[in-house]
């Protein structure tokens, strides 16, 4: 059972690296681009994926569908991203990124790549691994919560 001391030098850490990434800026990623994380995070989704229900996107990204519609509406209005009628069910559509959306997509993962290589060097290779474990960890624990 963990204590309220260990809560709360969790929670400050975990604050501390929100604030250090930039995370509380609303249009512009911590590697740089600009764009809001959601936007970036849907982004990625889409290009991981080739194309994706927005039911399918609102799960992956753990939001509400009137909430991914809006973001939707965003994106494609900005030229990246295209609906078009799901051919397995009538009700739903498919999202899927247009070319500028995966050029847009790409830029995102090499700046992404850059920024995380860059956190990385500063750690020596037992702390990385130690990192990238812990958050694994981390990460399952709040799937479960």
């Amino acid at each position: 059972m963990s204590s309220p001391d260990d809560a709360a030098r969790l929670q400050a850490s975990f604050a501390s690296v929100v604030r250090a990434l930039g995370l509380l800026r609303p249009d512009t990623t911590p590697c740089g681009q600009p764009m809001s994380v959601t936007e970036a995070h849907a982004i990625g989704e889409l290009h991981l994926a080739g194309h994706l229900t927005q039911q399918g996107l609102a799960d992956r990204l753990r939001l509400q569908k009137s909430t991914v519609s809006r973001l939707v509406d965003e994106l494609g209005a900005d030229g990246l991203v295209t609906r078009q009628n799901n051919p397995d069910d009538r009700r739903s559509v498919l999202l899927e990124l247009t070319a500028l959306g995966r050029k847009r997509a790409e830029r995102l993962a090499g700046a992404r790549q850059v920024m995380f290589g860059r956190l990385l060097d500063r750690l020596t290779a037992e702390d990385r691994q130690l990192v990238i474990a812990g958050l694994d960890r981390l990460a399952r624990a709040a799937n479960a919560c």
